[in-house]
């Protein structure tokens, strides 16, 4: 359970409506973007693809820098006991292809919301990048 240091993907979709794609986490009910874990000889970019594809079934193109998050607020505590500390590098795209799914084991529902109406419930280590997305910031976000 010895600490390791990580990289994980995530990606901010946007529909027509400049409204956000959450998903409905199965693990502990809170909303989140689309994200997970590089594997092993993955390009960031092919992390966000093939997260998006495993968890809402869709293709997103077109993906943007958003930010790249670091500091002691992305240790994560697995159920298990083992720790990462975990550098995330967030994009954000508004093309996506394919009808979004629920990928029953890991997501409860996908849902768009706009800026005024984020639900209360988010997933603690998703709650940066949704706030920085709030505000609209159009700089990438490095932090």
């Amino acid at each position: 359970h010895a600490p390791i240091m990580c990289t994980a993907g995530g990606v901010i979709i946007e529909n027509d409506r400049n409204e956000i794609l959450l998903q409905k986490r199965r693990d502990n009910n809170c909303w989140g973007i689309i994200g997970g874990a590089m594997e092993i000889g993955e390009s960031i970019q092919e992390t966000v693809m093939r997260e998006a594809y495993e968890e809402a079934g869709i293709k997103v193109c077109n993906l943007e820098l958003f930010g790249i998050y670091t500091g002691k607020d992305r240790i994560i505590t697995y159920p298990n006991g083992d720790i990462c500390y975990v550098t995330s590098i967030v994009f954000k795209t508004k093309v996506y292809e394919g009808n979004i799914i629920n990928q029953e084991s890991e997501v409860v529902e996908h849902r768009f919301f706009n800026r005024k109406n984020i639900p209360n419930e988010i997933n603690t280590f998703d709650k940066v990048y949704i706030n920085d997305w709030v505000k609209n910031n159009e700089t990438i976000v490095i932090r």
